[in-house]
């Protein structure tokens, strides 16, 4: 402890005023933030009313007490009052499963096999199974749908990635070529005409006895637009393993499928692991776009909250919350993202020393 506390300021010292550059920028941010915080501060705090109704706020500083009322429809939107341990519970086992796999100690069957059980027990949670009244997906909103559909098309997406990604660098023209027009073709659409494609084409293209929940539509499509985008990512992590590491496993009598799973892959999936994290977060800020097709995730609910004409026009606040919801998960992925390269790169150099 008495050590890493110099070791720290030092370290401050040299990133803030090591050179003339990092001053002037430090130097700016500083004369920035004491124009910035002083005003925030009294809106948030001096001026700001906590208790009371839409009457009680000022408006001349924030309206916690709008907060304190609409933060239910902010989480769940129109889930029924009385069944809201239902979205609860879906919240904690999404947390759960994602804690699990963020976590190498986790890794391995065991966890794959508890991804698919954790998916179905969170759909029949959602859609009210074993209750007289079945829940709606038109009733679903806010943080529950955000992490559901975000982890759900991510983890659905990462395999369908690989696949692509291994297909885009085959000898086998026809599948490269499937592989190149797929992605390029995803990756050249825009978010919300996939959407628009599961809100109106897909049903039509279903033959008429077969009628899918607009959700899983949804979710559908999402994870087979996200996984062009990770298929490229793989894909640079599949070009940046030298072609000895394929040779030698090719001289060991291991097959195509034994040298990717055992070999390549996870050198290359460890490189990759910033640009999969860039990714997810990405990927989490744009399930706001599922207002499109009236589905009210997180922000969405936050927006109709501020709608409501008791509380009328207390957006700042209704936005702020989901900001700090949206910015606790990515600040936490990007952590996590910094610790397991560390993590890799030490195990990596500690192989490196024994030989």
């Amino acid at each position: 402890m008495t050590k890493a506390f110099p070791r720290l300021l030092t370290t401050l010292r040299t990133g803030l005023f090591g050179t003339r550059t990092n001053t002037l920028i430090t130097l700016a941010t500083l004369l920035l933030l004491t124009q910035i915080l002083p005003p925030l501060f009294r809106w948030a705090v001096l001026d700001a009313t906590f208790t009371g109704s839409a009457e009680a706020c000022n408006r001349v500083g924030a309206c916690w007490a709008f907060v304190t009322a609409k933060l239910r429809f902010i989480l769940f939107a129109f889930y029924p009052s009385d069944l809201l341990w239902r979205p609860a519970l879906t919240i904690l086992l999404l947390s759960a499963i994602l804690t699990a796999s963020a976590l190498p100690g986790f890794w391995g069957r065991p966890l794959l096999a508890a991804w698919p059980f954790t998916i179905l027990a969170c759909w029949l949670l959602m859609q009210g199974a074993f209750t007289t009244t079945p829940i709606a997906s038109n009733q679903w909103g806010g943080l529950p749908v955000t992490l559901f559909v975000w982890t759900v098309c991510f983890a659905a997406a990462t395999p369908i990635a690989v696949l692509l990604a291994l297909a885009r660098r085959s000898t086998l023209g026809g599948l490269r070529t499937f592989s190149v027009l797929y992605i390029e073709l995803m990756r050249g659409t825009p978010m919300v005409g996939i959407l628009y494609v599961a809100m109106l084409i897909l049903p039509m293209a279903l033959p008429d006895a077969l009628s899918l929940d607009k959700m899983l539509r949804a979710i559908i499509m999402i994870t087979l637009f996200w996984a062009a985008y990770i298929a490229e990512v793989i894909r640079a992590g599949l070009q940046a393993i030298p072609s000895g590491q394929n040779e030698a496993a090719t001289a060991l009598g291991l097959g195509y499928w034994r040298t990717q799973r055992l070999v390549i892959l996870p050198q290359a999936l460890r490189i990759v692991i910033p640009g999969m994290v860039n990714l997810a977060i990405g990927f989490l800020l744009a399930t706001s776009l599922l207002a499109v097709i009236g589905i009210f995730d997180l922000l969405n609910a936050a927006r109709a909250s501020a709608n409501d004409p008791q509380w009328l026009g207390f957006y700042n606040e209704a936005y702020l919350v989901v900001a700090v919801v949206y910015f606790g998960i990515c600040f936490g992925a990007s952590r996590y993202s910094r610790w397991l390269e560390r993590r890799f790169s030490g195990g990596a150099a500690a192989a490196a020393r024994k030989e």
